[in-house]
């Protein structure tokens, strides 16, 4: 919604008329039109509280093709909508799509997935996600104009049914039917994503997981207030702490900003006339679409980098870089340099997907162990979504309240993040979960010292027999 925001929400595109029933517009506030764009990760919220549970007793592959009637309905409501009802209704029920296919997705990649590829695969869905951004907005440069914007919400429906038609030729997740007792299911599942390739070691060492852990299964998993509160035999408070802080933070960083509103903001900017907005693609819509490619290059980078340097340092940089990148959108935006503006924009989203973006996604999976992985991976999820809805519906509130310094918490946000990938980020770099457990047990506390070798390399003043000192 991007793109034709300013068609829907102000009727930039001319007066509102009505055509076979249907407006060419939806005026609303931008209060409203914050909630309404809001709705969406109000809905992912939704749909990830229940999709593990269902997944987990109906499989993955099923539900995500049961998932799709999500998608079309949602479309369906919003191509067709007369009002401001509707349209949120529609854009509600797509976020449900949206939250379990996110969760499920993730769940299916890392159990289909071989060891080595797990984090590949972790980056590489984070990037599908931005690619698929980028083509919706180059869509939507064609399909803005009034009543067009109808055809593009109407897409998702036919992309939907045809994820349906092609899941059909996927094969289930190996684990979820060995853990089913499939075996002979889940060992052809595994040959299929192995094609031409020897399986007999992998699935031996697949079963020997599951029967570990249905050994295991007779002790009682922690309740989440045991895990929250510390009271388990390995006490993980620090490391819950830090995966639900970086879900939050990923948020509130201002990203999900600048891909929801960057049209309406540099429209603002550039001081875009009525008519210079109804000329489509009009310059904002054009630097709109240029932010969604740099988001894509930015992951490919990132992904590159980050089992290099290790999370916590690409943390540290990319969250103090993208709250620099927020302040020079406040100061372009205060004297009024819109190709300032602009330009930090980019850089704020290049900074912010190398890093921020996706580190958060391999947290849960690389810091906590998997007795609580389900509950904290849920809690985690829901946060991430609640966040993003709170930042999404007061946006444009704090955009007419603050104005030029519409950037200005994000700065802070973002530099609260550098405080804790400098003081509080575990790191996992090439190590296992239970070394990283053994590492980081405890309550939530500063982990890393990083003055700490300035001062112990610091000259020590030394006192001679005669009572002087010298260094």
């Amino acid at each position: 919604v991007n793109i034709p925001a300013l068609v829907i929400e102000e009727c930039s595109d001319g007066p509102e008329t009505w055509t076979s029933g249907f407006p060419s517009c939806i005026p609303m506030s931008s209060i409203m039109w914050g909630l309404v764009v809001g709705l969406t990760p109000l809905g992912a919220w939704a749909g990830s509280l229940f999709s593990g549970v269902v997944a987990d007793r109906f499989g993955r592959k099923r539900i995500l093709m049961i998932n799709n009637a999500f998608f079309v309905a949602g479309a369906l409501l919003s191509s067709t909508s007369t009002s401001i009802v509707q349209l949120g209704v529609g854009r509600f029920v797509s976020g449900i799509g949206c939250g379990v296919a996110s969760n499920l997705v993730s769940t299916y990649n890392s159990e289909a997935a071989t060891v080595r590829s797990r984090g590949f695969l972790g980056g590489f869905q984070q990037l599908m996600i931005l690619f698929g951004l980028f083509l919706s907005q180059v869509v939507s440069i064609g399909l803005s104009a009034a009543p067009l914007w109808r055809v593009l919400f109407s897409i998702s429906a036919g992309l939907a049914i045809f994820q349906t038609l092609v899941l059909f030729f996927v094969p289930e997740s190996p684990k979820f039917l060995a853990k089913r007792g499939r075996m002979e299911e889940s060992q052809a599942a595994l040959q299929r994503l192995r094609a031409g390739m020897d399986i007999s070691l992998e699935f031996e060492d697949l079963v020997a997981v599951l029967d570990t852990r249905a050994a295991s299964a007779a002790i009682p998993p922690p309740t989440l207030w045991q895990v929250l509160s510390g009271k388990t035999e390995v006490d993980l408070r620090h490391l819950v702490f830090s995966v639900l802080f970086l879900m939050m933070s990923q948020q509130w960083s201002g990203a999900k900003g600048v891909m929801f509103y960057s049209t309406e903001i540099l429209s603002s900017t550039f001081h875009l006339t009525t008519s210079e907005k109804q000329h489509i693609p009009s310059i904002a819509q054009l630097l709109t679409l240029g932010i969604g490619a740099i988001g894509a290059v930015a992951v490919i980078i990132g992904m590159n980098i980050l089992d290099k340097a290790g999370r916590r340092t690409v943390l540290i940089v990319s969250s103090l870089s993208t709250s620099i990148c927020a302040a020079l959108i406040v100061i372009g935006s205060k004297l009024d340099l819109g190709p300032l503006v602009a330009t930090a924009m980019y850089l704020f989203n290049l900074v912010f997907q190398s890093g921020v973006g996706f580190i958060p996604y391999l947290s849960a999976s690389e810091l906590l162990p998997y007795n609580v992985l389900g509950s904290i991976s849920g809690l985690a999820a829901s946060v991430n979504c609640l966040t993003l809805f709170i930042v999404s519906f007061t946006f444009p509130i704090l955009d007419n309240a603050l104005g030029p310094y519409l950037f200005t918490p994000f700065i802070a946000t973002n530099f609260i993040t550098f405080l804790f990938g400098v003081f509080l980020m575990p790191e996992a770099k090439g190590k296992p979960v239970s070394q990283v457990v053994a590492e980081y047990q405890g309550p939530v506390r500063v982990v890393a010292r990083p003055f700490a070798s300035l001062i112990s390399a610091r000259p020590q003043k030394q006192t001679t027999p005669t009572g002087k000192s010298h260094v």
